[in-house]
């Protein structure tokens, strides 16, 4: 976070704090310039601790200021890694994010022109650099901004900076690369952000930063924008489609329940202008012509964790409507293993911050392999849907707490749009079968509603359970996926041993560590669905319950052949069964956060978790 203008910058700078913290909580820090000094304060552990430090020792008003809040990544999550990191003379601070990859070459430098390092972290050697980089400088405007080129031309990986001096009492200077940066455009006041939800409070006027550029903002000369060699770029301006009421909780306890609350608003959204009156779909956001949409012939869906499993569902959607083959790959570790890419191939990538930078790598390279990219994302003015060909964004509003919740539906819904969509262009499915089935994507909204208004005996279930070392997930056909994520939430929200399987391979080993009284969760098809998977399904919950299981059901209702296995029947509505992860997913949630809750935990902020994983 950084500030200049006319407010005091320690308020500002800790409220932007405070809307950014779901991004990094190890550790959180401020610096201010005010009558010729430069000020700091930080404190390992949540902003809260900070707050307390300055509570004691208040920093000096100031009408300037950066801020950051850290998750840690070289050096442990202590005060002396804490940001910001102040030149040897105390001239500079510096906050980043990322990872620079040369940082042992220049810290070497550094040491043995005799400085001498106070921290374990790659961020402090930034410090160093930029302040002699500042005094090898003549005197003149825009001096730090010079100063930012010079020591980002030298850096190698992942970064954002920000930095101020206590000789440019009006400038805060920011250098990008691969790494979220925003700007805030006010009345008379600027603002740094690695989200926009740092300054939401104070404005809704933005700018996208790209790749390799320098950003200064100035009391006086407003925002210069530069590349690193010192070229002038003109950003692109955005207004925010959400305002500071979106990102508070509204009266929940947590920011999770409030998003799972929001989930048939999200879809809706999500939705909105997108189903066109003849029953057909309109995206106007995907940049692709319709003969590059009939040329594709493979297409792969890359993405990491809650974002994956949304892929695992895409696969058996876009498949069965398209007839094209689709592969769902890590996104960890996709370009790793080298994969066959060319101008047919599309590349789905879906990230619910656009920041991921496991992501926005595989991307880089399916773009490097001529390959066509169409981002599935929830930030509009992110990186990824920025590079990528074409973009559908979720619209879900802000999501603040760390487990994706409205973020993994939406992404569900916009994989729909895009098989539905690539099925209609390329003459697949007739007009009256799509019309059919964007007539069931209607009716999401009501039936996630519909869920949520049925889940006090899921918070009753979750207390009983919030003892259990282990608890098991079941899934066949789309039910696997929503296995998978719901072991993900339970492991991420309550610190509990989960794991989710194809409850085909039960017998191929799982089976083993089903003992008396486990909680086994079983995800089940519906009835209807394709060769008889329900049966098999049924079949599985007998065959853990006969080992002691106590069984957990979901399933549709008038689905009776579940009844007399299961120790515990959640009902969701009877939904087309490729649409219907949208609901047997949201009792996983609840349950997931009621559980954590019941254990004593923070919900919103998992133990060594951030929302935005923005290093490789």
């Amino acid at each position: 976070m950084g500030y200049v203008g006319p407010r005091d910058a320690r308020d500002v700078v800790l409220e932007g704090l405070r809307r950014l913290e779901y991004r990094g909580y190890d550790s959180a820090g401020i610096a201010v310039v005010a009558d010729g000094t430069l000020t700091s304060a930080k404190k390992a552990g949540k902003l809260a601790n900070l707050e307390k430090v300055l509570a004691d020792q208040p920093l000096p008003a100031a009408t300037i200021g950066i801020g950051h809040t850290r998750w840690a990544t070289h050096g442990g999550p202590t005060d002396r890694n804490a940001h910001p990191h102040l030149s040897a003379d105390g001239t500079v601070a510096v906050i980043h994010n990322g990872i620079i990859e040369n940082f042992a070459v220049l810290r070497a430098e550094c040491e043995s022109s005799g400085v001498e390092f106070t921290s374990d972290t790659d961020t402090e050697v930034t410090a160093h650099l930029l302040a002699a980089a500042y005094t090898a400088l003549p005197e003149g405007p825009g001096r730090l901004a010079e100063a930012m080129r010079t020591v980002s031309r030298r850096l190698e990986g992942a970064f954002t900076l920000v930095a101020t001096c206590v000789a440019e009492p009006d400038t805060v200077v920011a250098s990008r690369r691969s790494s979220p940066l925003v700007v805030g455009v006010g009345d008379g006041e600027y603002f740094l952000g690695s989200d926009v939800a740092a300054f939401i409070g104070h404005t809704r006027e933005a700018l996208e930063l790209g790749q390799d550029q320098v950003v200064e903002i100035d009391r006086t000369r407003g925002v210069t924008v530069t590349d690193f060699h010192g070229a002038t770029v003109q950003p692109t301006a955005y207004t925010v489609d959400w305002d500071a009421e979106a990102a508070e909780k509204g009266g929940y306890d947590w920011f999770m329940l409030k998003e799972i609350a929001e989930q048939p608003r999200a879809i809706a959204d999500t939705l909105l202008g997108r189903l066109g009156a003849n029953g057909g779909l309109v995206l106007d956001e995907v940049r692709l012509s319709d003969q590059e949409l009939r040329d594709i012939d493979k297409i792969f869906v890359v993405s990491c964790g809650t974002s994956f499993h949304a892929g695992l569902i895409a696969k058996y959607a876009i498949e069965h409507w398209t007839r094209i083959p689709v592969e769902v790959e890590l996104a960890s570790e996709f370009r790793y293993r080298d994969p066959v890419l060319d101008r047919s191939t599309l590349v789905v990538v879906i990230s619910q911050s656009g920041e991921t930078m496991d992501t926005l790598m595989a991307l880089r390279h399916a773009r490097d392999q001529k390959a066509r990219v169409l981002a599935i994302c929830n930030a509009n003015g992110s990186t990824i849907p920025r590079e990528s060909d074409a973009v559908l964004y979720t619209h879900a509003g802000p999501e603040v707490a760390v487990a994706s919740t409205k973020g993994f539906l939406t992404q569900i819904v916009a994989c729909y749009l895009v098989g539905l969509f690539l099925a209609q262009v390329r003459g697949v499915k007739y007009e009256d079968e799509v019309a059919a089935i964007v007539a069931d994507l209607r009716r999401l909204p009501d039936a996630v509603a519909e869920v949520l208004a049925g889940m006090d005996a899921v918070r009753e279930l979750a207390r009983e359970l919030a003892d259990a070392n282990t608890i098991l997930f079941l899934g066949r056909h789309v039910g696997y996926p929503v296995a998978l994520e719901g072991a993900l939430k339970l492991k991420e929200l309550a610190y509990i041993h989960a794991e989710g399987f194809a409850a085909g391979e039960l017998k191929h080993g799982p089976i083993a560590v089903v003992d008396q009284g486990t909680p086994v969760i079983v995800v089940v098809p519906s009835p209807n669905s394709r060769e008889s998977v329900h049966g098999k399904v049924v079949s599985n919950i007998q065959e853990v319950r006969a080992r002691g299981a106590r069984t957990i059901v979901i399933a549709e209702e008038g689905d009776e052949a579940v009844v007399p296995f299961a120790d515990h029947l959640i009902r969701v509505p009877r939904l087309p069964t490729l649409l219907a992860p949208v609901v047997t997913v949201v009792p996983l949630q609840v349950l997931a956060c009621e559980i954590a809750d019941t254990r004593g935990l923070d919900v919103d902020q998992p133990r060594n978790l951030a929302k935005s994983v923005t290093v490789e």
